[in-house]
């Protein structure tokens, strides 16, 4: 039986990498900064240093995913009910991949928990924690990260475009001749200028950026700050399932999920990542940068705090804020995967149910 719980685990972590980690460079890709093998590497490397980080930062969410306080504590600590949560949330999440449907892990864990604690003889799930500790935060974080979308979009939009170079115009000295007859050198400060390229040309600059080429830059950096918070975010709640085996200890547990993780992403990420960066909405480097910087700061804090927020959400309530004010968002594209989200968790409860009748 332990073994089996170790092979469930390491299951989910597989679907869950399969489907989570390229989310973080959905806009990276869209807008064309690098190619998929490219970002999918960022993207791996980011994901397994977030899982390593992720023993520091968000201890408590080992505990909340444990399943206790939502079942009693013989319940959670059962075999056969870790193995239920485990397979019914890992079922879930593969089928969605396959499908190419950025669904939440987070949910489809719950709905496992749910549907192994009702599937367990006398079973009886603490609906009330339910609610204050799970569903609150994970349906609270999109829509927060939709108006701070469309908030960043307004703000992004304040740069002129043609302004794309930003330059450190070099001071110039001048020779000022005081009424005693004394040379005296007096030395200007140097100005910083945002002009267009052209403007730029011929002007003594000792310091020149192009603001477009440090955007990509900048966009690369916060697709990996995402994906380093998704996986600080939800390495605790699947290594949750490998330490109620009681085989490993937490270093190994996070160890092992962090290899799966990124061996599912490397395998099978791209349908997801196709529907996330070309289906919902296309976006220029700006507004992919925006996005991000939200999604990378509310699921840190969310982990900070154990809060069990949805990364997919959170980054899909961004992204949509930006395209639904840029008006590039695909409407239809966008309510499909909303249905795929409320099918998430009473699929897995389904499952993970059955799989309790079973054992």
């Amino acid at each position: 039986m332990e073994w089996l719980l170790v092979g469930a685990a390491l299951f989910v972590a597989f679907s869950n990498g399969a489907n989570d980690n390229f989310k973080g460079f959905a806009t990276v890709w869209g807008s064309n900064t690098l190619n998929y093998r490219q970002a999918l590497t960022l993207a791996t490397l980011a994901t397994v240093a977030g899982s390593l980080v992720s023993l520091w930062l968000a201890d408590s969410l080992v505990q909340q995913f444990s399943g206790r306080g939502l079942v009693s504590s013989a319940t959670a600590s059962a075999p056969d009910f870790i193995l239920s949560v485990a397979l019914g949330a890992a079922t879930t999440v593969w089928l969605a991949t396959r499908l190419g449907f950025p669904i939440s892990t987070t949910h489809a864990l719950i709905g496992g928990l749910i549907g192994a604690g009702l599937g367990q003889q006398g079973g009886v799930v603490h609906f009330d924690r339910l609610a204050s500790s799970f569903l609150l935060p994970l349906l609270l974080s999109p829509l927060l990260a939709a108006v701070l979308g469309v908030a960043a979009y307004r703000l992004f939009r304040l740069r002129p475009v043609e302004r794309d170079c930003a330059c450190i115009v070099a001071p110039e000295s001048a020779i000022v001749v005081m009424p005693s007859g004394t040379l005296v050198g007096r030395m200007q400060t140097p100005r910083f200028v945002l002009a267009s390229a052209a403007d730029c040309e011929g002007v003594t600059t000792p310091v020149r950026l192009s603001v477009p080429r440090s955007l990509d830059h900048l966009h690369v950096l916060s697709a990996m700050s995402i994906c380093f918070a998704r996986a600080v975010n939800d390495t605790p709640k699947l290594a949750a399932l490998l330490l109620a085996a009681r085989m490993l200890n937490a270093q190994a547990s996070v160890a092992l999920i962090a290899a799966a993780m990124a061996v599912g992403g490397l395998l099978f990420a791209k349908r997801v990542a196709q529907t996330m960066s070309q289906r919902v909405v296309r976006m220029d480097h700006g507004q992919g940068l925006a996005a991000n910087l939200i999604t990378a700061a509310l699921v840190l804090l969310a982990s900070k705090f154990g809060l069990p927020v949805s990364t997919t959400h959170v980054a899909l309530g961004s992204i949509a804020g930006v395209g639904a004010s840029a008006n590039t968002l695909n409407w239809s594209t966008l309510r499909n995967v909303l249905l795929s989200w409320l099918a998430t968790l009473p699929l897995a409860a389904f499952t993970a149910w059955l799989v309790a009748q079973w054992l």
